[in-house]
């Protein structure tokens, strides 16, 4: 388990709705990620799940009265966020929301997030129609004009059995949104375009030259960025992998479907990065009909034509955008990606050697840059994807 929230100290407020069921797996999942946390109820929430639970996946004891009396100086409301690195409030209910929204401070956690001393979160939880209930909208722009993080809602079945705006986060999501919270916003109001994962250039209708790229880094590179304050867009090839939250997905197959989809955002974006494995050539022809093997010793001759380089294509537009290239190789890594740098004419080129990382969770990256060969140690692929955010941004800063 990668823990990316060792020593952050968690204060977590929970509110009266049926999505307080989840909140005791997201105290397990915080927790796993090496955080520490503080729960908070309102009297409603203990209707739906125990102090009891929570006490049990904490290992602390749960606050619910704002008189109480373990508190030394009886002002619970004011101790339990002045340790906290972060209040998160979720399931945050439409009642909740209203009572921060105007001030009010009746019970413990609304007095808490009022007297609190760290940044607030919450993760509105509702049925469709509060959700869209223009109180409840008023509401939600306010918390927003005061700074407060809405994380969420999503769409989706709900527990009175309609569908729509109001579900809760799911708690890995919640998890993932807190994270980049934390991560500097090195990208604010910037806009990053990449690709990621193969190629797919088809023979027939069931066969087709493609290559072994998992597109993790480019996913792990599209999370970054969106963590770092980037409005991002990911043009990706066939992978098996979720879209990162708040990134924009454009699937595509071939390498012509990918030029197609780049040159088209390529010039409403202030950084590009090619991390895609595009494949070189593409068949000539495709057989309508999936290809027979005949009955002698020859196979059918399959005659290649060069794609278009993307990357190429992209840095030589009349105002491009900060181009970043990607090269994975099997041997003599520092000589062919710095003539790959070259020969594209951009400002920094990640390279990576195949068998040291290729469609694993891990990798070790070289970046060639101006200044010459910048080898990253070995890590994980997202803790590498936000050491390149942050050269990124630095080389945006040159510009």
């Amino acid at each position: 388990m990668h823990m990316e929230l060792q020593g952050k100290r968690i204060a977590l407020g929970v509110t009266g709705g049926i999505a307080a069921y989840k909140a005791a797996e997201l105290v397990r999942l915080l927790i796993k990620h090496g955080a520490s946390v503080q729960v908070a109820m309102t009297e409603a929430a203990a209707h739906f799940v125990t102090p009891v639970t929570f006490q049990a996946l904490s290992g602390k004891p749960v606050f619910t009265d704002q008189w109480d009396s373990r508190v030394s100086n009886n002002m619970a409301h004011i101790d339990l966020s002045r340790d906290a690195d972060a209040l998160l409030v979720a399931p945050a209910s439409a009642d909740f929301l209203a009572k921060i929204a105007h001030g009010l401070a009746d019970n413990l956690l609304s007095s808490l997030t009022l007297a609190r001393s760290c940044p607030l979160l919450v993760a509105p939880a509702m049925n469709r129609q509060m959700w869209e209930n223009p109180a409840t909208r008023r509401n939600i722009a306010t918390l927003c004009g005061d700074g407060v993080k809405i994380l969420g809602p999503s769409c989706g079945d709900q527990a009175c059995g309609e569908t729509g705006f109001g579900r809760m986060l799911e708690p890995e999501e919640i998890v993932t949104e807190l994270i980049a919270h934390f991560q500097p916003k090195l990208l604010a109001g910037k806009r990053l375009l990449l690709t990621a994962g193969p190629t797919f250039e088809a023979i027939d209708p069931v066969r087709g030259i493609t290559n072994l790229s998992s597109g993790k880094m480019g996913y792990a590179l599209a999370r970054a960025a969106r963590e770092a304050g980037a409005e991002v867009t990911l043009v990706s090839g066939p992978v098996n992998l979720p879209c990162p939250l708040g990134v924009v997905r454009i699937d595509v197959t071939s390498a012509s479907q990918m030029h197609d989809a780049v040159l088209r955002q390529a010039g409403h974006n202030d950084v590009f990065v090619a991390v895609a494995a595009v494949a070189d050539y593409r068949p000539v022809a495709v057989a309508p009909q999936k290809i027979k093997k005949g009955k002698t010793a020859t196979p059918p001759p399959i005659e290649l034509v060069k794609n278009a380089d993307i990357l190429a294509d992209v840095a030589a537009l009349p105002q491009p955008p900060l181009c970043v290239g990607f090269a994975a190789e099997s041997e003599n890594l520092h000589e062919y990606a710095e003539a790959k740098r070259r020969s594209k004419n951009i400002p920094l080129l990640v390279g990576n050697l195949i068998q040291q990382g290729f469609g694993g969770d891990s990798s070790t990256l070289v970046l060639f840059d101006d200044d010459g060969p910048f080898p990253l140690p070995p890590a994980q692929k997202i803790d590498l994807a936000r050491q390149l955010v942050a050269r990124i941004a630095a080389l945006l800063e040159k510009r």
